[in-house]
This record gives structure tokens, sequence and C-alpha cells, in this order.
């Protein structure tokens, strides 16, 4: 079942649930850059991530960024919303949900936010009213779907906050970090170096290594090199680029550069992760 609203300037939102099927394929359906909000409501199960299998606990959200190609194990127990930055902008309303660089596009490419029994019960009540606003046609049907989605975002970052941040942690720690998240997703492709990302943010490389460190969070630099290899992979994968193609696209001036680079942060090569690929597609080796 999938309710959609949309909007003349492009503006999407979908609700989908107990439906069948359940996927993405970015590189396919580049023409929808839709962010997404996951619910599991049955038990355990796995969702492919870029092809790359994770467990999805029962009772647990998770988030899903533009890029991110999945597919669900058993889709029909999973709530799905989708929504474009014309239908609601989280970079221009940072102020009202405080979840970018954090709840999406942080240094975990896929957060996983744990559900009391309260938590669900409050959810099930909110996807209740989004259903019948669904059905709901007049002027200002639009704006009730929005506050209805900024209150499921604002009710999944407080428990985030909570479940994936330390205690002494505080607001403008976690601003910082999550400003630093927001510059990675936006400039990785030509900015490989912390000392890049301190001088916008107008911090000494040390600094941030020290505020990362405190509050147990992956290094500057890990970030900067997770995110390289998560794009590197999906070119790999996804697409016909060559190696030398795929290497000046991220920023490396050598094919040689890029290789070892990728081989260090994956333990692959990139054409052993090519051909792994095609064989698990083909079904040559068991997945």
């Amino acid at each position: 079942m999938q309710y959609e609203y949309t909007e003349s300037h492009g503006a999407i939102l979908r609700l989908r649930l107990e439906e069948s099927t359940l996927a993405r394929a970015f590189f396919e359906e580049r023409g929808e850059k839709l962010l997404a909000i996951a619910w599991n409501r049955g038990p355990e199960q796995q969702v492919w991530i870029d092809e790359v299998p994770v467990i999805f606990p029962a009772g647990h959200a998770m988030t899903l960024v533009v890029s991110q190609s999945f597919r669900f194990e058993r889709p029909a127990e999973v709530v799905l919303w989708q929504y474009n930055r014309e239908f609601y902008c989280i970079v221009d309303h940072d102020q009202e949900v405080s979840c970018v660089g954090f709840l999406f596009y942080g240094s975990s490419a896929s957060l996983m936010i744990r559900l009391e029994e309260a938590d669900q019960t409050s959810l099930d009540l909110l996807l209740r009213v989004f259903r019948e606003e669904f059905e709901e046609r007049d002027s200002i049907q639009g704006e009730m779907l929005r506050v209805l989605l900024k209150r499921l975002i604002i009710k999944l970052t407080r428990l985030a906050k909570k479940q994936h941040t330390q205690p002494h942690t505080t607001q403008p720690a976690l601003d910082i970090i999550r400003q630093f998240n927001l510059l990675v997703e936006n400039n990785y492709r030509k900015l490989h170096q912390v000392q890049q990302y301190a001088d916008l943010l107008n911090k000494s490389p040390k600094t941030l290594a020290n505020l990362f460190a405190l509050h147990q969070q992956d290094s500057p630099l890990q970030i900067i090199n997770n995110r390289l290899a998560i794009e590197a992979r999906r070119l790999l994968i996804y697409t016909e680029k060559s190696g030398s193609e795929i290497a000046w696209e991220l920023g490396f001036e050598e094919l040689s550069h890029f290789s070892r680079f990728f081989k260090k942060a994956t333990g692959q090569s990139p054409s052993e992760c090519r051909q792994e690929h095609k064989l698990l597609t083909s079904g040559s080796i068991d997945k």
C-alpha cells in the first residue's frame, strides 16, 4: 500500500507499508532524491544497503539517505516514509529538527534507533494520523503532512541522541560534530584532509580530533576515508566506470593512489570488489 502527496514544484512525500517489495536502486532512480525513515514492525530481518547485508532488529527505526540503494528481507513488515528536500529540507530547517549530520548524513551511514514499547505505541498513533491526513484533499494538506513529518523526525532525533551520544555531550559539541559530518558529505570528493575541514570550521585539526575522541566518535580522518570508500564501492558495483574515471571523480590524481587507498580502507582492490559483486549477482557464490 502506498500513499503519496505531491506538489507542483516537485515536492514528494510517500508512505509505504504492507508492500510485497520495498526497494530503491539509486543509480537507476537518480531523478528522485529521497531521504527515508524505515520502521521494522516485525521480527529481526536483514536489509541490504548498497548490497551489504545489515541486521535490522525488531522494534527499531533506521534512516536512509538519498544516495543509498536498499532492499528489505521482509518488506511487508516495514513502514517506510520517503520525502525529498522540496517537501521538507532538513538543512534549511535545521534549527527546527537538529538532525542534519546526525540522524541523516552522520558518521554512521544508516543510524539504528531502538524503539521501546511506548515509542512504538506513539509511532502507531502517528502512523494512523499520517494515513488519515493522506486521505484529506484540501489547501492545508501539505502543511499538515509537513507538521507530522517534522514530529516524526524530532521524535527519532531525541531517541537517537539518548542512544548514540555520550551523557556529557553538550549541544555545542554535537553541533560541531554535525557540521563536520555535513561538510564531509558535501565535499568529500575534493577535500580529503582534516586540515581542510578544520579551516572551514575555524578549528585546529587537533581540536577536532580531541573533540571526536572525547565523545567517542570515529576520528575526523576515519569519517572522511569511510565516506570516500563508501562512494568508491558504489561506483564500482553500480556503474561501468573505469578505475581511472572513479579515481578522478573522487579527487585522486593517480589511479595508483586510489587503488592503495581503497585496498587499505576495504581490504580489497577495486578490481576484486567489482568482481566479487559480479559473482554475487550472478549467483556464482553464496551471498
